[in-house]
């Protein structure tokens, strides 16, 4: 969803003879799943129990036939819209810290969307997996598919690539949505009202949604791997982002060293990639759109708050939100509260 591969078609990438094959199966597929309207680009697929664009249809089956997982690979995962640009900046920032300056970082000069490859768009690379097969390790990679989606080789108890996920509270990940969706629409659409995401939110019916069933995934994952799987909630990231810096630097090995905590390298690695610090950077103000690539790094940034839904959704819509998401998540262990 993020760059140019992403929206190149068929003929104008030049496909190895196993891409050939899964096209073929793609094309064969996409016309007997079932539809429903899309929120921004194209119309949303029914694919094994998720709402995905064709895109993310065709992204999944290639990862599933020709990705090669490594034990040191670390997948980026989130559904959309909960704080994809943060943890794709935190895990960057973790895992290189000792390969640059704070203040002549990456990050200053380039979105993180520009550091983590897109692992559903960059699976096509120019017609192979020659892109991805080509990254050093450990090969940081980032995602929006369900973890139900993704093959056994990278799931099972024999894989040692780990996945680093996050969630927020449906109620603004709805709004964040929205605001998202309705920047991309092109131009002469009308904007989507918010009662009409409201309700196709609520159906289940959004990008790699139902929103429910994509964190039970990863959380129940988590639970039965703690070792592969870690769920951190947006929530608790404004709130103790120290802490969860940290949580995530032990999951990934890579525990923060005395000298470095003397040196307040947490909390440089804080600052960097803060919401205010990081939408503050010129390249992440850019709203430079094109056909090949129609979003922008500005469209990322919006207020990266938590409660702003209290501001759009009305007390009805409120309570309809925190009704499913009691019911969806009773008995799992799992709460936003």
């Amino acid at each position: 969803m993020e760059n140019s591969n992403f929206f190149a078609t068929e003929k104008e990438l030049k496909l190895d003879e196993g891409y050939q094959k899964t096209y073929k199966n793609v094309d064969e597929l996409l016309p007997t799943l079932p539809r429903s309207k899309g929120w921004w680009l194209d119309q949303l697929l029914q694919y094994q129990g998720f709402w995905l664009s064709t895109y993310g249809v065709r992204g999944s089956m290639l990862i599933d036939d020709h990705f090669n997982p490594r034990p040191t690979d670390i997948i980026v995962a989130t559904s959309p819209k909960c704080g994809t640009t943060w943890l794709r900046a935190l895990v960057f920032s973790i895992i290189n810290r000792n390969s640059f300056d704070f203040s002549d970082h990456p990050l200053r000069k380039a979105n993180p969307r520009d550091l983590v490859q897109f692992l559903e768009a960059n699976i096509r690379g120019d017609g192979s997996t020659a892109s991805i097969d080509g990254l050093p390790s450990p090969r940081l990679l980032s995602t929006h598919l369900p973890y139900s989606l993704f093959p056994e080789c990278m799931t099972d108890d024999t894989s040692a690539c780990r996945f680093v996920y996050i969630c927020r509270d449906p109620k603004d990940v709805l709004v964040s949505k929205w605001h998202f969706a309705n920047k991309l629409r092109p131009k002469g659409v009308p904007p989507l009202s918010l009662e009409e995401v409201f309700d196709l939110f609520c159906k289940g019916v959004s990008h790699y949604g139902p929103f429910w069933d994509h964190v039970l995934g990863y959380w129940k994952a988590s639970l039965e791997s703690p070792k592969k799987v870690l769920c951190l909630k947006y929530e608790d990231v404004k709130k103790e982002p120290l802490g969860c810096v940290r949580k995530v630097a032990n999951f990934l090995g890579v525990p923060f060293t005395p000298e470095e905590e003397n040196k307040e390298i947490v909390e440089e690695i804080v600052k960097l990639c803060s919401f205010e610090n990081m939408s503050n950077q010129d390249v992440n103000k850019s709203d430079t759109r094109s056909q090949e690539n129609p979003i922008s790094n500005s469209d990322f940034f919006r207020k990266g708050e938590v409660g702003d839904w209290v501001n759009h959704l009305s007390p009805q819509m409120s309570e309809i939100l925190d009704q499913i998401t009691e019911q969806k998540f009773q008995g799992t262990g799992f709460s936003f509260h």
